[in-house]
């Protein structure tokens, strides 16, 4: 009997937010279903949006591959939310044993924004009931989702306004309390989700911000990118200047504008729409221009200019993310429907020793492009999927355990999800 390697799940709408929890349920930690639980969120062009919980209901799904008697994913609950998600995050690990001041220990917490920063608590029932609908389990399972709190802060930039729309967000790993957003007035905020209040809010970049992300292991560094085409990096501790750590190349033969908004009067550049970091090894980061098929691989020691470029893809890209191994792979996928998973380990270990062996002087400025460094370019990913449409987003489990049952047994890995239309397909890596 061969184990399952593919997971299905129908929405009844289009998805494009998607995140796999971080952690077992409080109420199931012994049941191996508990890991397969997703959050998702919908993207209609009107102010009926929702999000969902979906998760097993049935763990034979996971060891035999003909198991037919249930859906492999279900509906555990789901709520409204209005405007489009344009990002949904399951709590960090640390929040389990955080002490919230105003949390009940049984429940866990997910994040969303889109007109702004929300703040939901999810309670998983032990028991759920058997339901007589295909795809979704009765009302009551007695899981619940419930809006928590609404933050949207006074903005920066525009007068009289309650916050412009959020772009995305990150969560902090060591300090669960602290969340950063980004937003397509310029500015990036950071929130004690705890109090519910703003810590900080600071002009980012010249144009929309549109990801952000905590350097992993810290509580004052995060870096973020926008339509002025650059990665910079921020330090809560001096905010009065940024770092900048890339930017993409000015078009060629493109006179500057006449008319300058900013202090910058360099052309308009490919907007970056991504930025995540290898969890393993915080040097390095990933990212992608708007419309671009390939993946920049940026080294913070060595900004500037890329240490790799992943040429794999045949249109444009729409999502990156690192798994959460020693060695992680990095997952992208696009409009091409492909998902592909590259292993950078080699790559990242040669430009680490050059790193060693070629120092910069400390009066060098951080964001000079170091001329010692070559940009070498990959072009075979370790693993090519194709998907039935294009996908929109994608999401990594951690490392889940395997599972022994009287008819077959799963073994131990890591799983990516990815979103295309109305489906999520969890693939087993």
């Amino acid at each position: 009997m061969t184990q399952t390697t593919l997971l299905q799940y129908e929405a009844p709408w289009p998805i494009y937010a998607l995140d796999w929890c971080k952690s077992t349920s409080p109420k199931e930690q012994m049941r191996p279903r508990s890991s397969f639980r997703l959050g998702i969120g919908s993207f209609l062009e009107n102010f009926s949006n929702r999000i969902a919980i979906v998760g097993l209901q049935d763990e034979h799904v996971l060891v035999e591959d003909d198991y037919t008697d249930y859906p492999d994913f279900v509906t555990l609950c789901d709520a409204h939310h209005g405007y489009p998600v344009t990002s949904l995050q399951w709590q960090p690990v640390s929040a389990i044993s955080y002490q919230w001041s105003q949390k009940s220990l049984s429940t866990e917490l997910l994040a969303t924004t889109g007109d702004a920063l929300r703040l939901w608590e999810y309670s998983g029932d032990a028991q759920p009931a058997m339901s007589n609908f295909v795809g979704r389990t009765a009302s009551s399972s007695g899981h619940s989702l419930s809006l928590k709190t609404a933050l949207s802060g006074q903005s920066k930039v525009q007068n009289n306004s309650n916050g412009a729309p959020l772009t995305n967000f990150s969560w902090n790993e060591k300090a669960p309390s602290l969340i950063v957003t980004s937003s397509i007035d310029t500015t990036c905020t950071v929130w004690n989700i705890d109090t519910s209040a703003a810590v900080t809010q600071l002009i980012a970049h010249d144009r929309e911000v549109y990801d952000v992300a905590w350097l992993p292991g810290s509580t004052d560094i995060f870096v973020s990118v926008g339509a002025d085409g650059s990665l910079r990096a921020f330090d809560l501790r001096s905010l009065e200047h940024s770092t900048i750590l890339y930017e993409t190349p000015a078009p060629k033969n493109v006179p500057p504008p006449s008319v300058s908004p900013s202090t910058s009067a360099r052309p308009p550049t490919s907007p970056l729409l991504r930025i995540a970091f290898n969890p393993s090894d915080s040097n390095y980061m990933s990212t992608f221009h708007m419309d671009g098929s390939e993946i920049q691989i940026l080294d913070m020691r060595s900004p500037g200019q890329p240490v790799l470029e992943l040429k794999g893809h045949h249109s444009q890209i729409n999502a990156v993310g690192w798994g959460s191994g020693d060695q992680p792979l990095l997952a992208t996928a696009g409009d091409d429907c492909q998902l592909l998973l590259w292993d950078l380990a080699n790559y990242t270990a040669a430009s680490a020793s050059m790193n060693a062996n070629s120092p910069r002087s400390a009066s060098s400025r951080l964001n000079s492009p170091r001329p010692d460094v070559k940009k070498k370019l990959v072009t075979e990913p370790a693993f090519a999927y194709t998907a039935p449409s294009q996908i929109t987003n994608l999401a990594w489990s951690p490392t889940i355990q395997g599972l022994n049952m009287s008819t077959g047994q799963s073994t131990a890995g890591e799983w990516v999800a990815i979103a295309c239309g109305k489906t999520v397909r969890a693939l087993k890596v």
